[in-house]
């Protein structure tokens, strides 16, 4: 590598991490305002909540990464352009290619780096982030129980304590149950303690009432009112508190957790729908064509800066230029995604919008050959 090659490496280099790490704590402070509210609902701590959003940031650096690489490629030689530092390095003989190469380098590592994201790091990430999320919502309120706070698990169970001993005892407890398939059922108790079982967390509470309200069975006397209270008094019950025991409630897997291979031989045994199954297969050739957008992006970006004649004030034609077509890439990427998620037989759309525009552009690059050139104007007539 010349040092031309690693003064461009190092401008664009830096650029891109500089860039990349700004937009994506960008888009992790806008996504995880989201899950303030469960966060605060629960009594979880901020180390809690920055270790919770933390999980998405390798998805949005997948996301975001061929855009950055582009906005960098396409904003730092449209500089060097406009500083006359191009119009040197031609005049000392650098080639098309010479020029490109950092360029092309830098692409080529950020492609490997989505590659591991998409393939390696975000079903990972991902699946952490569901599975802590589900145990937020649904387990951990049990342990996690604030005093003078409705705790709620989901819309079918509610827990509430007056106030909390230093020794972690609950006072005045009352708990709303209405998992079961009969009419719900509110237990009022002085005191309990919040225990650990192998199926989750439980509450067990002492002297205290369980209230059912029931519809009088059909043998009922003429003129028995139609509901009826039932009171038992206990002086130890136990109630879990995980909602993972129901069988309808267990997290699902989404498409963003599974492997590849998952995705394009979804297992028979799990009952998916065939909608579902095709969602997957185009889910899995986006993941595998994704980071091939990162260098098709950074070849449109260097086709636009790098042709052309260069003028000291053009450089915000050529900007908006750039920004106009991969945009327009963008939105072709994301109908293509839709219909084959739809129908398979769109899937080629998906690898079309990652791999032409980086071939057209190599090939506008170099000359375009093939392509009719304009003949040179006749020289005028001798007097």
């Amino acid at each position: 590598m010349t040092r031309i090659d690693r003064y461009l490496f190092r401008q664009l280099s830096l650029a891109l991490i500089a860039v990349t790490i700004g937009l994506a704590a960008l888009v992790w402070l806008t996504q995880s305002l989201r899950f303030i509210e469960l966060v605060l609902d629960r009594g979880l701590s901020m180390v809690v909540f920055i270790e919770l959003t933390s999980l998405m940031l390798p998805s949005f650096f997948a996301v975001i990464l061929p855009i950055t690489t582009f906005v960098v490629v396409l904003f730092v030689y449209v500089r060097l352009a406009s500083d006359r530092e191009l119009v040197v390095m031609r005049a000392a003989g650098l080639s098309q290619w010479t020029l490109a190469r950092p360029a092309v380098a830098l692409a080529v590592l950020a492609t490997g780096v989505c590659m591991a994201l998409n393939l390696w790091l975000v079903p990972l990430s991902h699946t952490a982030f569901r599975q802590w999320q589900f145990e937020i919502r649904n387990q951990l309120v049990g342990v996690l129980l604030q005093e003078g706070v409705f705790s709620q698990v989901g819309n079918d169970l509610t827990v509430y304590a007056r106030y909390r001993d230093p020794d972690g005892t609950l006072r005045g407890i009352l708990v709303h149950d209405a998992r079961g398939d009969g009419s719900p059922v509110t237990i009022l108790a002085e005191q309990g303690r919040i225990t650990t079982s192998p199926t989750g967390p439980r509450v067990t509470l002492l002297n205290g009432v369980r209230q059912q309200v029931e519809k009088a069975p059909p043998n009922a006397a003429p003129g028995s009112p139609p509901l009826r209270l039932n009171l038992l008094s206990f002086s130890e019950n136990s109630i879990d508190l995980a909602r993972a025991t129901r069988g309808d409630e267990v997290r699902n897997r989404d498409s963003r957790e599974r492997s590849v291979t998952e995705l394009l031989e979804p297992d028979p045994a799990e009952g998916l729908r065939d909608r579902e199954i095709r969602r997957f297969y185009a889910e899995a050739h986006q993941r595998l064509s994704g980071p091939f957008t990162t260098l098709s992006f950074a070849l449109v970006a260097l086709a636009v800066a790098l042709t052309g004649e260069f003028r000291r004030h053009g450089g915000g034609f050529r900007i908006a230029v750039g920004i106009g077509m991969v945009v327009a890439l963008l939105a072709f990427g994301l109908t293509g995604g839709n219909l084959a998620a739809r129908d398979n037989v769109w899937v080629p759309l998906i690898w079309v919008q990652a791999l032409l525009p980086g071939l057209i552009a190599l090939w506008w690059m170099v000359g375009a050959p093939g392509w009719p050139k304009p003949g040179r104007p006749p020289m005028p007539a001798e007097a």
